[in-house]
């Protein structure tokens, strides 16, 4: 993941993201991570991931897709950090969302403000 600020690179991190299969994230439990971009929506200083700031999937064309479908687009994807536990870097444990070690999500949580945009590709 870069933090970009016009066109210098101010950091940059390793990320887990939801891996059980590939592709954008349609449905609800798919585990996958949406693809394609979004904006910061919201932040939870009390998220049980540590930190974590809101991505705003599903936008309209998510929906869209998953009423097309039958199905809920599901939600709740967040850029966050690992929490209190280890984590196996090689077990999908995010389902679908963007993580980062508590440390660097710090880091995110200060410099990242709502509306920003984030352009999200595995």
């Amino acid at each position: 993941m870069f933090l970009i600020h016009n066109t210098s690179v101010l950091e940059h991190y390793r990320v887990q993201l939801g891996f059980t299969a590939e592709g954008h994230k349609q449905f609800y439990g798919d585990g996958k991570t949406p693809e394609g971009r979004y904006h910061i929506n919201r932040r939870n200083p009390e998220s049980s991931f540590f930190l974590s700031v809101g991505i705003d999937y599903p936008n309209a064309r998510d929906r869209a897709f998953a009423a097309a479908k039958g199905k809920n687009p599901g939600g709740d994807i967040f850029i966050h950090g690992w929490g209190p536990e280890k984590r196996d870097p090689h077990h999908d444990w995010t389902a679908g969302c963007v993580a980062v070690t508590n440390h660097e999500m710090q880091q995110v949580y200060a410099m990242v403000q709502n509306g920003v945009p984030v352009d999200i590709y595995a």
